[in-house]
């Protein structure tokens, strides 16, 4: 996919981010926002995550595995269910996620780049909206 068909993709597609770290989500915001996202949140524990997951419409989320302390994963479990696609920040890398409870959920590495963590979540709603 070329970087305008991700433009496209993400404008005016609703991003759940959930990140305890201020900086993080506000830096994720802004990035999110200037591809033409709405941001949903950000929220920073597990309580407002659900409620938005739960009751929202989202397109896609940007979810950190560790929420002061607190894993992510009742939250990627409502979207799994809902089959909304996530994506995965950690600290930790790959081995902090279940990759048989979330087959094909991205993890990202922190600090990751702005661009890939961006392209990765355009490709995750396209692959979405491409599915019959």
């Amino acid at each position: 996919m070329t970087d305008e068909d991700r433009r496209r993709v993400l404008a005016g597609a609703r991003i759940l981010v959930v990140e305890d770290e201020m900086m993080a989500a506000s830096m994720l915001e802004m990035v999110l926002g200037d591809c033409g996202c709405i941001v949903v949140g950000p929220v920073p524990s597990i309580e407002s995550g659900l409620a938005l997951a739960e009751d929202g419409p989202i397109d896609a989320a940007v979810l950190d595995v560790n929420l002061a302390g607190e894993p992510v994963f009742p939250i990627a479990d409502v979207l799994s269910a809902k089959h909304v696609p996530f994506v995965f920040v950690t600290g930790y890398g790959a081995p902090g996620v279940d990759g048989k409870r979330y087959p094909g959920a991205p993890v990202v590495q922190k600090p990751y780049d702005d661009d890939a963590l961006v392209r990765i979540v355009a490709d995750q709603i396209h692959e979405r909206r491409s599915r019959p």
